[in-house]
């Protein structure tokens, strides 16, 4: 029998979304199902402990400590927990993995984390696991009431800004998932969930679990290859019916493609779901430059779907010190794409549109304005404006009394409200 210590290290995620699906450390609660299996000693901890928690950390006395990684740019994180469980253990191997281990050399890795070993690409063994979901609800008050499921593992998609196919190589789909339901509301991790040949069988399953109410709602974190729903009426039907929600497509390629994205909104649609829940991932920061994504994101507008806008970084960047409210950041703070135009306002600029835009798609208004959202307007003018049903006398009064607005439709690159 082996002691294991399973560390996620302190990565800048908000408190509140710590124990949420997008931010679960799904990889070493499979890991600690499977080296229990067989006989091992688990314990999870997140960051470096408290003086409350290093005690048991060492009554614990692990023989191995092994560290996930997330995004290549939060190596740092990775690298103070190495050091930091390095002096508190340094008879235990520590180990490495996870996507920023993968992604990188395992040498480079090792140099500069400080680590024993660097396991790289996913566990085999361990994804035949359940997560073990007790070790996040034994340090959490809230339980989790919902399960992540990969119905397929990698994409045969080889998308130039992504690292799943070089992570997971091979893509591999399973026929069924019936017998791993244990919980009624479901995360699917798949990279690529409609490119499973088997996807009407599963959707055809969870639909079945929905009837009989053992199931509330599934969702894609990844999303929906949309290519795959184009004039697939049947596809989009069944996903509705399978309780899948918030349905997220992605736009990656350049304007000129909008008429296929509209088809794919359409399929979506016509299924049942609303414009408002639709989302499509728009990568900025890249190779299409800031006029065109303007014209995306205003695309995006005429539709009113929301979009979940995508700040690319190099796969290979050991750094991320992006401040939103930072005026003049530069190459040196984050990577900023400037062969293709972009510098920190435009950056900067069209998260603000989007933000903007996805709270007047949600609201159902077509003017933003952020002295509304922060109350800076007094009640007496709020109910002024909104008993105006005319755009251009809410505009007129706004312009009158100084209240900031901004019309969504128009394309914006330097704007001050």
């Amino acid at each position: 029998m082996k002691k294991y210590l399973l560390v996620e290290p302190n990565f800048p995620i908000p408190a509140k979304s710590k124990n949420h699906h997008n931010f679960l450390p799904i990889g070493l609660l499979k890991l600690a199902s499977y080296l229990r299996e067989n006989g091992n000693k688990v314990k999870l901890v997140r960051g470096e402990a408290d003086s409350y928690r290093l005690v048991a950390i060492k009554r614990f006395k692990p023989t191995e400590i092994w560290i996930t990684s997330l995004f290549t740019y939060w190596a740092r994180h990775v690298k103070v927990v190495v050091q930091y469980y390095k002096g508190v253990f340094p008879k235990a191997t520590i180990v490495v993995g996870g996507i920023y281990a993968s992604l990188i050399d395992k040498k480079e890795v090792k140099k500069y984390t400080g680590c024993d070993k660097v396991y790289q690409g996913v566990h085999p063994k361990a994804e035949e696991y359940e997560p073990a979901y007790d070790l996040i609800e034994n340090n959490n008050p809230h339980p989790v009431d919902y399960q992540i499921i990969h119905a397929s593992r990698g994409c045969k998609r080889r998308c130039s800004f992504c690292g799943t196919w070089q992570i997971e190589p091979a893509f591999i789909a399973k026929d069924t998932i019936e017998g791993e339901i244990i919980y009624r509301k479901i995360v699917f991790y798949d990279n690529n969930f409609l490119m499973n040949p088997n996807v009407e069988d599963i959707l055809e399953e969870l639909i079945k679990l929905k009837q009989k109410k053992e199931i509330l709602w599934c969702e894609s974190q990844s999303g929906f290859d949309g290519r795959l729903l184009i004039n697939n009426k049947k596809l989009g039907s069944m996903l509705k019916q399978a309780g899948f929600r918030y349905p997220r497509i992605a736009w990656d390629g350049p304007y000129s493609e909008h008429q296929n994205i509209s088809k794919q909104i359409n399929t979506l649609t016509q299924a049942g779901y609303s414009a408002e829940n639709i989302y499509v991932f728009m990568i900025y920061n890249w190779d299409i430059p800031c006029n065109e994504m303007e014209k995306k994101r205003i695309k995006c507008w005429e539709w009113r779907v929301q979009i979940s806008d995508c700040r690319f970084r190099p796969l290979t960047q050991l750094f991320d010190n992006y401040k939103p409210r930072k005026v003049g950041q530069t190459n040196e703070d984050y990577y900023i794409h400037e062969e293709a135009g972009w510098d920190d306002d435009l950056v900067k600029q069209f998260r603000k549109n989007v933000r903007s835009q996805n709270i007047c798609v949600r609201q159902g208004v077509d003017i933003y304005s952020r002295d509304l959202e922060l109350k800076k307007v007094s009640p007496t003018k709020v109910k002024k404006l909104k008993k105006m049903k005319s755009r251009r006398m809410k505009i007129n009064f706004m312009k009158k009394n100084e209240i900031s607005y901004w019309i969504p439709e128009q394309a914006t690159y330097r704007i001050n409200n």
